[in-house]
């Protein structure tokens, strides 16, 4: 039986990708989703994109488009950066450019130019990096930019009045169109969690890669899940995004 597998926020830690997904036992017909941010925070952003991209060919494969992941493409196509993308995570990705050739990257331009702001499976699943703001759902979102930026869907699922019914007009609209919403964005070492979080029908599945938890893969359907060592821990001589 083909399974879902999916990815929380990676944020360049290379090492612990590769770890967690040694972790993971899986078939060619599994399919991996993979929530956004693969770049900003630790070292390894180029080995972090040039890996997606093989394990593309020998894998199926969906990529969600992240907040860091345009900020970085903006960098790498249009030469474009600010002082807060530097901050919080882009100064890393630069020094690891340095010494890359233009080959390369623009592979790694064109492949984030690609990326997905959302993806819906069969079984009414939505997957994508934040969240969304229209009450009749994704296809109806005014701002794009909300599917990697939004806080306010995770927000709205963690003070979820779990007493009120779905059909009750008092329920959150945005929760009632889909299956299962899973999400990354908002580390959930921000409530003192290290695992996933499920709150209503949304599943967070950043844990705090970028920072002081692990990295994170969960099937989709068992929700049974993999984590990487804490990443800062691979990491020793950097800060990450801490």
């Amino acid at each position: 039986m083909e399974k879902t597998f999916v990815v929380g926020d990676i944020h360049g830690g290379y090492r612990a990708l590769e770890q967690v997904l040694n972790a993971v036992e899986r078939k060619p017909e599994d399919t991996f989703i993979f929530l956004g941010d693969y770049a900003d925070g630790w070292s390894e952003t180029p080995q972090v994109l040039d890996f997606l991209m093989e394990f593309r060919e020998r894998q199926s494969c969906v990529f969600v488009r992240g907040n860091h992941d345009t900020l970085c493409r903006d960098w790498l196509v249009k030469g474009s950066s600010n002082d807060l993308w530097l901050f919080h995570g882009g100064e890393a990705t630069v020094e690891a450019y340095r010494g890359i050739g233009e080959e390369t990257r623009k592979a790694h331009g064109d492949f984030l130019e690609q990326l997905t702001d959302y993806y819906i499976d069969e079984k009414n699943r939505l997957f994508l990096h934040a969240g969304f703001t229209h009450t009749r759902g994704v296809e109806h979102e005014y701002f794009p930019e909300m599917f990697y930026w939004d806080r306010s869907l995770w927000e709205t699922a963690l003070a979820l009045d779990t007493s009120i019914p779905e059909e009750s007009y008092r329920y959150p609209a945005r929760l009632s169109h889909y299956a299962e919403i899973f999400i990354g964005h908002t580390p959930v070492t921000r409530i003192g969690e290290k695992t996933p979080v499920n709150a209503g029908n949304v599943w967070n599945v950043d844990t705090g890669a970028a920072f002081k938890g692990p990295l994170t893969v969960m099937d989709a359907g068992t929700k049974e899940f993999w984590q990487s060592a804490p990443v800062w821990t691979l990491y020793p001589d950097e800060e990450g995004r801490n």
